[in-house]
């Protein structure tokens, strides 16, 4: 069997190579989304400013929280999202320790220009050396590193730089100034790590309860706080990815094999004719299908590699995850890829030509002539019962308001109704024809062609139809979830913001000074958390004249620390009302038990729980934020660029639409490779069905039909399977956008903007007429009589 396997596979190239072409481009995206999934669960950071230093202590930066399971007990922790500092006096408790011989204290804090400053002492953590001038010995006074491109009696930050460092950290500009005034700029009493010397100490015991020892890669965490933060990302999208790939290559490749054996159909039922038996006919299927698999499988990973690559070099440059996070390499990714290819490719020739092989061989040899008219039962039962879970997705979704549990679900229910969609094409096809045809009939030649065609061969036609609808349900689906929440969050942000202008980088006390200043807030983004539930949080003192969060319920007026203000979504999760009490764990990991002030309504344009910017202030790592300037905004920014050129100056509703851009892109960056997939599915399969046509297009030569008539008729089919795909998929998105919008903005009218639907129908368009009219120009390129000679 593997024998005539191979004599198969040798003389239908042609259509082996479209199955090739969707194995190949399967195992590379299966491989490339298991490469960031991998990087995620086991992906570490190498320390740069820790690594002089064998033994780290620092603050554990993680909430943790244990359920009692009856019998048992169970801890679970989730990461923070500011840094947990610690107590200075236990430096002095580490002095103390046996086999200590060094502690070194370290803080660290941002400093204007895009500096870490820290203090002079915990330059051996590096170790940082003196190349030029001194050590910092008094205020006023610092030390730059050596690429800062500033030199000794240069100024930095209102301070003079007394020394440049031999060395330079790859990934920040360090700063150090003298250790009194670093500990007085930070946060006094208080560390952000110690380092211990020699190596091999045991300091456990000495920290038990008040801070965690780190070595090796965890020494890494600890100093970049956003790679933790970046796994945790890369495990939820890999894992969201993985799964949306692996569902949309099995479609695609199941469509392609089973266009590839119904061009079979009469070779397979002359099979059955001499004597196959069933067996022996899914026998040959499958390793035909194996073969392949393997064949594309195994470059198909190499090249998901490589994909890989490029995926993690587009996050680092979108700021999604930090350069020195690399990605994990190992055998496992690859060789999943591979597995799970051959696997979907060997169960879909099994499905694929589950019929052909049970019927006797005279209904296979008249099926090959004449197609059927009916679906069978159980392909019928598959996609009424598919149908039925897209409804139930569909209505589950629609009360999903939190975008983590959303955005898997809304995928899943896109898939789901694309394959009751491919599954009941026949019949959807049929009807779509006997639609068409009256305008298809305008066209004398073509059209009546094109007609008797799409009657005669309804599956050929859903065949086409299933990988087209298939692209622009995913399409639309992707590229309007995004703009349905950017535009939502826009809206809010645009009602609620009375501010005329954004400013960050500048303090505000000098905006306060600035001419023609009425109003300034302070606004801080973080997030705390909620047992082990993340809530993205704003710190800011509410000021009507700037911001207005559209308060349903309770009130802003005395709002101050012991304070919360929920947003609608964040209160229903809660089950939470004014005046209840809310236990949270701020952003570096300090408890806080606030009242509920007040629940509003504008939660996307802004946060989902609102603190007092005097409380979050001192929780932060960065306490500079943006500011809300209220007042004369052509003074104010004629102003500012004068006085504080630093500061960058926007009006309020650019600034908000510039936000969300950044989120949005990285989501396209991800999912865009699901659309360049089933983009090449839709070549692929209008391609290999153009190119099995060879015979049916020499016929028509023969008989007098020119090539125009023969070209006008493939175009008009073309067209007429891209309409009904084109409606088919736009359904599917816009029912699933609207369940997604219901749940999520509270409205089932998605964003959609007209010029980029219009650019995703004509991309689709475009793709299929070019993967009809190549394939047929190389057909009718030969004689009529030489290319019915060549396929007999």
């Amino acid at each position: 069997m593997i024998w005539l396997s191979l004599k198969t596979l040798r003389h239908r190239k042609a259509a082996f190579a479209g199955a090739f072409a969707a194995l190949l481009c399967a195992a590379a995206l299966v491989c490339a989304c298991l490469m960031l999934l991998e990087t995620g669960l086991r992906g570490t950071v190498s320390p740069e400013r820790y690594a002089g230093t064998p033994v780290l202590v620092a603050g554990d930066q993680n909430v943790r929280v244990t359920i009692d399971k009856g019998d048992k007990t169970k801890v679970k922790a989730k990461p923070l999202a500011e840094r947990v500092w610690i107590p200075a006096e236990l430096a002095a408790g580490l002095r103390k320790a046996p086999g200590v011989e060094r502690v070194v204290t370290e803080v660290t804090f941002p400093v204007a220009g895009g500096f870490v400053g820290h203090g002079w002492e915990s330059a051996a953590l590096t170790p940082f050396t003196i190349a030029a001038g001194r050590a910092p010995s008094a205020a006023g006074e610092v030390v730059v590193d050596a690429a800062s491109g500033l030199g000794v009696g240069s100024e930095l930050a209102g301070h003079r730089v007394v020394g440049v460092t031999a060395q330079a950290l790859p990934s920040r500009r360090t700063v150090f100034f003298s250790t009194d005034e670093a500990r007085t700029l930070a946060r006094p009493g208080m560390l952000t790590a110690i380092g211990v010397f020699p190596a091999g100490v045991d300091v456990a015991k000495a920290v038990a309860g008040k801070a965690l020892v780190y070595t090796g890669d965890e020494r890494g965490a600890i100093e970049f706080l956003g790679a933790e933060n970046a796994r945790v990302k890369l495990i939820s999208l890999g894992g969201a990815l993985t799964g949306t790939s692996l569902l949309v290559a099995i479609l695609v490749v199941v469509g392609t094999f089973a266009l590839s054996i119904q061009q079979r159909q009469r070779e397979l039922a002359l099979m059955r004719a001499v004597a196959a038996t069933p067996g022996q006919v899914r026998k040959l299927l499958g390793g035909e299908a194996l073969m392949v698999s393997l064949a594309a499988g195994l470059p198909g990973a190499g090249l998901g590699i490589g994909l890989g690559f490029w995926l993690r070099s587009k996050f680092v440059e979108l700021g999604a995850m930090p350069a020195n996070l690399e990605l994990v390499l190992s055998p496992f990714p690859a060789v999943a890829a591979v597995l799970a290819t051959m696997l979907a490719a060997w169960a879909a020739a099994r499905v694929s030509a589950h019929r052909t092989a049970r019927i006797r061989p005279v209904e296979a040899l008249g099926e090959a002539a004449i197609e059927r008219g009916g679906l069978p039962w159980a392909r019928l039962g598959a996609g009424v019962a598919c149908a039925g879970g897209g409804v139930a997705l569909t209505i589950v979704l629609s009360t999903l308001q939190v975008e983590a549990a959303s955005s898997p679900v809304t995928m899943l229910t896109a898939l789901l109704w694309c394959v009751a969609v491919t599954l009941l094409g026949p019949p959807l096809a049929r009807l779509a024809v006997a639609v068409l045809s009256v305008p298809l009939r305008a066209s004398r030649v073509g059209g009546h062609l094109a007609t008797r065609n799409l009657r005669a061969s309804s599956r050929r036609m859903s065949s086409v139809i299933s990988p087209v609808s298939l692209m622009v349900a995913m399409t639309c689906t992707i590229l309007f979830v995004q703009t349905t929440m950017g535009h939502a969050a826009e809206q809010e942000a645009a009602a609620g913001t009375r501010a005329a202008l954004v400013v960050t980088g500048a303090p505000a006390a000098a905006v306060r000074e600035v001419p023609g200043v009425s109003a300034v807030t302070e606004v801080l983004r973080t997030s705390v958390r909620i047992g082990l539930d993340k809530y993205g949080t704003q710190g800011l003192n509410p000021d009507p004249r700037t911001v207005d969060l559209d308060v349903t319920t309770g009130s802003l007026k005395g709002f101050g620390p012991g304070s919360v203000a929920l947003s609608r979504v964040a209160a229903a999760r809660l089950e939470a009302k004014v005046g209840d009490k809310i236990a949270i764990t701020l952003g570096d990991g300090t408890p806080v038990s606030v009242t509920v002030a007040a629940i509003y309504a504008r939660g996307l344009g802004f946060a989902e729980l609102t603190l007092a910017h005097d409380l979050v202030v001192k929780h932060v790592d960065n306490p500079m934020g943006t500011l809300l300037v209220a007042g004369d905004a052509a003074v104010v920014t004629e102003t500012l660029k004068t006085a504080l050129p630093q500061a960058t100056v926007l009006p309020s509703a650019e600034a908000w639409e510039k936000a969300g851009a950044q989120n949005a892109e990285i989501n396209y960056v991800a999912m865009g490779l699901i659309i360049a997939f089933t983009a090449i599915a839709v070549v692929n399969t209008l391609a290999m069905s153009t190119a099995d046509r060879s015979r049916e297009l020499a016929l028509l030569r023969l008989v007098g039909t020119t090539r125009r008539q023969v070209m006008g008729m493939l175009r008009m089919e073309t067209l007429s399977s891209v309409l009904v795909a084109v409606v088919s998929g736009s359904l599917i998105a816009l029912v699933t956008l609207a369940a997604f919008g219901a749940g999520m903005t509270g409205s089932a009218i998605p964003h959609v903007p007209p010029l980029t639907y219009a650019a995703v129908v004509a991309a689709v368009t475009a793709l299929a007429l070019l993967a009809t009219v190549l394939p047929a120009r190389l057909a009718l390129r030969e004689r009529p009589a030489e290319a019915l000679g060549a396929r007999e």
